[in-house]
């Protein structure tokens, strides 16, 4: 279960709860800054419209739970909207411009660095960020000097053996994998009744693909009636339980050995 502003990620490490004075002389050498990015927009009849936002949160304030409280890894209050235009006309759904996510991302690693840190890491919980978060990431370098990393938990590889191979294919939204741990997380937000299973049919095509090796531009009205991309009938709590703690074992070590990155020695031999 998963409770906001509770814990060892918002009691000791949100950055925000410090005072400006504690934030100046904080030990910055080995600082890694957390932006959580999400999205609010429709998951289907059964999910709430912040399920990729609440993911996000919630797998952060699990893995600081894995992280001893002595590193220097702070979170930042997370940004809920994200890219997610492709759910227009669905109702719920509040989409930013690809111009607006990267003036708010330029704007908060340019404040960063003017507070000192050094590196920022963007964890995305949202498909539709991907492609823009990773061109952000390099503009972000250029801009600020900051060391920049992108990380989306959804790519892990986590949970693929806990699902079909067509999930894994087409359950790219509001499909087992995000309602099983949304059912872990927040159980009182799924309506059960209403899950569905909708698939894209991508059969008749040998090399095109949703995500991947040859893709094509989509909106969710293109692929899918729901606004489900998945089969949300098979999901389960003890699923979503797995594949978090799987996710957060990885990134509580990821985490440590990205505070400890160092750009400038790569290209010593």
């Amino acid at each position: 279960m998963f409770s906001r502003y509770e814990g060892r990620a918002w009691e000791d490490k949100f950055l925000p709860r410090l005072t400006s004075k504690q934030i100046g002389e904080l030990p910055k050498e080995n600082a890694l800054c957390i932006l959580s990015l999400g999205a609010v927009e429709q998951h289907g009849y059964h999910l709430p419209v912040m399920t990729d936002a609440l993911i996000g949160e919630a797998t952060l304030t699990q893995t600081f739970e894995k992280i001893d409280s002595s590193e220097q890894i702070w979170m930042l209050p997370p940004i809920a909207y994200g890219k997610s235009n492709e759910h227009l006309g669905f109702a719920g759904t509040i989409a930013l411009s690809a111009a607006t996510l990267q003036s708010i991302v330029m704007d908060v690693a340019a404040s960063l660095q003017r507070s000192g840190f050094r590196r920022l890491l963007l964890f995305n919980t949202h498909g539709g960020n991907m492609d823009m978060l990773n061109v952000i990431a390099r503009e972000v370098r250029i801009a600020t000097g900051l060391m920049v990393f992108y990380l989306a938990p959804h790519s892990l590889d986590m949970a693929n053996d806990l699902m079909t191979a067509e999930e894994i294919e087409y359950g790219i939204h509001g499909g087992d994998y995000e309602t099983s741990i949304v059912k872990a997380i927040k159980p009182g937000w799924v309506h059960d009744e209403l899950a569905v299973s909708e698939m894209v049919d991508l059969s008749q095509y040998e090399q095109l693909t949703l995500e991947g090796r040859v893709r094509f531009a989509w909106v969710m009205s293109d692929i899918s009636e729901s606004g489900v991309a998945g089969d949300a009938t098979k999901a389960t709590a003890d699923k979503g339980v797995l594949i978090q703690e799987r996710i957060t074992d990885f990134l509580a070590k990821a985490f440590v050995e990205l505070s400890r990155f160092e750009i400038s020695e790569l290209r010593k031999r």
